[in-house]
């Protein structure tokens, strides 16, 4: 027990023996950390010199490597990387509105709305109201589909210093999104009751329609006003088809489905939109 007491009592020693010099810590981003007395904190690197050391002569490190420094008098300063320091994006409007571009050809109308979370991360909400559109086949849709996604937009490859997003929206994406839907249209049947016999009928049946994908797509910003958003998505689907129907059951307002044998659904679209505070 004594022997331990000595070698604490001796770590204290050390200890205290360094704080006489080194009053300031710099701790790096793995967790090290650096008894020192900084000298300056410059644009890109801190220097500091160390007591083991003439105190004329100095040491640097590159700023992207701490985490934060801790001077004497308590007072700490926090670094943060360039590329998601929100800082750099101020005066950047982060939200926008947009609209499917070719969703009124499809028989819908796609609204969406993105808001910015931080650098490199934004929500996206979207509203297709079905039947606001051209309808082709004729068959009367009505209702509407919800998709919420998680966007996570692409960082450099490698970094340099003092790099960021050209725009805190702008850049390839990924993003995993969840559809809900519910419509109504016109089903049509045919029905076969002998080998002459043949029936005809036209109903309005409803669906209720959901799908999980992940979108991959690329958003260009131009000015701070105007957007260009084009993805593609590939996932899983279900909707309740009314059986016995000959309508074409792939088309779901927003994605289509495979089949129901191969629930497979896709999507694609490319939107338009305006940014604003």
């Amino acid at each position: 027990m004594k022997i331990k007491n000595l070698l604490a009592a001796l770590a204290i020693l050390i200890f205290f023996g360094q704080q006489g010099f080194s009053q300031d810590l710099i701790v790096k981003k793995n967790q090290d950390t650096i008894f020192c007395k900084i000298k300056e904190v410059a644009t890109d690197d801190i220097k500091y010199s160390l007591p083991e050391y003439p105190d004329d002569l100095r040491f640097s490190i590159e700023k992207e490597k701490v985490n934060k420094a801790v001077f004497s008098n308590g007072k700490e300063m926090v670094f943060v990387n360039e590329l998601s320091n929100p800082e750099n994006y101020i005066g950047q409007k982060k939200n926008a509105i947009k609209i499917d571009f070719m969703s009124p050809l499809t028989g819908n109308t796609t609204f969406a709305f993105e808001h910015s979370l931080k650098p490199g991360r934004s929500i996206e909400g979207t509203l297709g109201i079905i039947g606001l559109g051209i309808d082709p086949n004729e068959v009367g849709p009505r209702g509407a589909f919800l998709k919420f996604g998680m966007k996570f937009i692409k960082s450099p490859d490698f970094y340099l210093r003092g790099m960021r997003y050209a725009h805190i929206l702008k850049g390839a994406y990924v993003k995993p999104e969840i559809s809900l839907g519910y419509y109504s249209k016109l089903f049509e049947y045919h029905d076969y009751s002998g080998s002459y016999n043949y029936i005809y009928s036209i109903e309005r049946q409803n669906v209720f329609t959901g799908a999980f994908h992940l979108d991959i797509g690329k958003q260009w910003v131009f000015d701070d006003a105007f957007l260009l958003d084009f993805f593609f998505g590939l996932g899983y689907g279900f909707a309740t088809y009314p059986k016995n129907s000959y309508s074409d059951p792939t088309y779901q307002f927003g994605y289509i489905i495979l089949s129901e044998e191969v629930p497979i659904s896709l999507s694609a679209g490319l939107k338009i939109g305006f940014l604003f505070k």
